[in-house]
């Protein structure tokens, strides 16, 4: 049986950490595993004959929509080959219960909880703070529903963002019922109607209403997944995890060097420049490693997955030009993760294909910038005034050569010549990113 269970945030690739998993001074760490090998392993289990089916076990995962639908996709694949999958849990969030609602049978412990309540989404607005502090958030923003800088400027959502987000978490939350209706045979409206009524306040409601099997303790599961395998109840599951299940073999022709290969490059995190991290995309060295990949004869086509909110401008910018550049010698096909928007939008508009989950969180192409302006903060703020600053008579005093050089200072006010040219440099900016935009969808701008 191959052991399922997820206790780390599910990464686009498993971290290259030699030490993971390992103990340290008797705390043994949880293994990590990536998108790549879950789905990999799942892959090859479906074909290996030791392998009789999948055991889910209580997950409090911690991944974005589109990563549980694909491991869901590859979970419904690998039932083709007539194995089993068996889910459990002591307290279903609605994101595991989505994942487990493929399973052949679906089980909760008697005294677990059952989250079905719809989503939603909470954005927490710090201007009313910033005022007491006397520090003045100065934004600068193009696109109506760039709403990032809201928090800083407004109390509450604008009209616009409002919409915005009640659209995609409609979108997402249609696909969640749709998908549990398909692999429970339960009415989607009957579904809703549930969510919406908090229908299931215990484990006996979840079985009355069959969004699961049985209501069991899970030695039970144990003493079950035992017999399907014709294992001797007295002796222990022949089972192995996910994380220690070896990667599916790669073709022999990949081991000898094949001269048709399929690069895969991962774009994941914050956009800046330089040579970014594991969880940020540097322009630099994603830079070079397209360029590498244009020249190796080799390679024939480039995939490059990106799963990135966006960033830097500049640097989306260096690497928008650099996958167009590679796409003019070799093809190039975006897959999107759960999220791919604004610079990471832009980004993929240079390549030949995108493809995107059905919940992926794309677009929003607008431009932003916060300049503080802390001048009350140090002339008359009383939290300037209770602060060790004062004590330590820190407060800042600039001198001008020119009239124009205090941007970015904490004195620099957005009103007047200077805000004027920032906000019109902007505003060309995002005219430039929409004409690319434009020509990807070939359809008029709008953002």
């Amino acid at each position: 049986v191959l052991y399922m269970e997820f206790k780390q945030p599910i990464s686009e690739r498993t971290p290259k950490n030699p030490f993971d998993g390992l103990s340290f001074l008797g705390l043994k760490e949880s293994k990590n595993i990536g998108l790549n090998d879950i789905l990999a392993n799942i892959k090859k289990a479906k074909t290996d004959d030791n392998i009789k089916g999948i055991f889910l076990d209580e997950s409090y995962m911690s991944s974005g929509q589109a990563t549980t639908e694909e491991i869901r996709n590859a979970l419904i694949d690998f039932k083709k080959a007539g194995k089993f999958i068996v889910a459990y849990a002591e307290v279903y969030t609605q994101g595991f219960y989505y994942l487990a609602s493929v399973a052949d049978k679906i089980y909760i412990n008697p005294q677990g909880y059952f989250e079905f309540s719809g989503f939603s989404s909470e954005v927490t607005f710090l201007k009313g703070t910033l005022d007491k502090l006397g520090i003045e958030a100065q934004v600068i923003k193009v696109g109506t529903y760039k709403s990032a800088v809201e928090p800083f400027i407004l109390t509450k959502m604008s009209d616009a963002n409002r919409l915005q987000v009640s659209s995609y978490l409609n979108s997402m939350y249609d696909h969640f019922l749709t998908g549990i209706s398909s692999s429970r045979k339960i009415n989607r409206d009957s579904l809703f109607n549930y969510a919406n009524r908090l229908s299931i306040q215990d484990p006996k409601d979840a079985l009355r209403l069959k969004l699961v099997d049985g209501v069991k303790y899970k030695d039970e599961i144990i003493e079950d997944l035992k017999k399907r395998t014709d294992t001797n109840l007295d002796d222990d599951l022949n089972s192995v995890e996910i994380y220690d299940y070896t990667k599916a073999e790669a073709d022999k022709d990949d081991e000898g060097g094949s001269s048709n290969r399929i690069a895969m490059v991962y774009a994941v995190g914050e956009i800046n420049g330089g040579d970014g991290d594991q969880e940020t995309i540097g322009s630099e060295k994603l830079s070079k490693t397209l360029r590498k990949l244009r020249r190796d004869k080799k390679v024939k086509a480039v995939v490059l997955r990106v799963n990135s909110p966006g960033g830097s401008s500049l640097a989306s910018d260096v690497i928008w030009r650099e996958v167009l550049l590679t796409k003019k010698v070799k093809p190039v096909i975006v897959s999107m993760g759960d999220v791919a928007a604004s610079g990471g939008y832009y980004i993929a508009c240079a390549a030949d294909s995108i493809f995107a989950e059905p919940n992926t969180i794309t677009g929003s192409i607008g431009i932003f910038a916060i300049l503080p302006n802390m001048q009350k903060f140090f002339n008359d703020s009383v939290a300037y005034q209770c602060s060790a600053l004062i004590e330590l008579e820190i407060k800042p005093c600039v001198n001008l050569a020119f009239k124009v050089a205090d941007v970015g200072h904490g004195y620099f006010s957005i009103e007047g010549f200077t805000g004027e040219c920032i906000i019109g440099i902007d505003e060309i900016l995002y005219a430039n990113k929409l004409v690319i935009v434009e020509r990807k969808l070939d359809s008029g701008p709008e953002a």
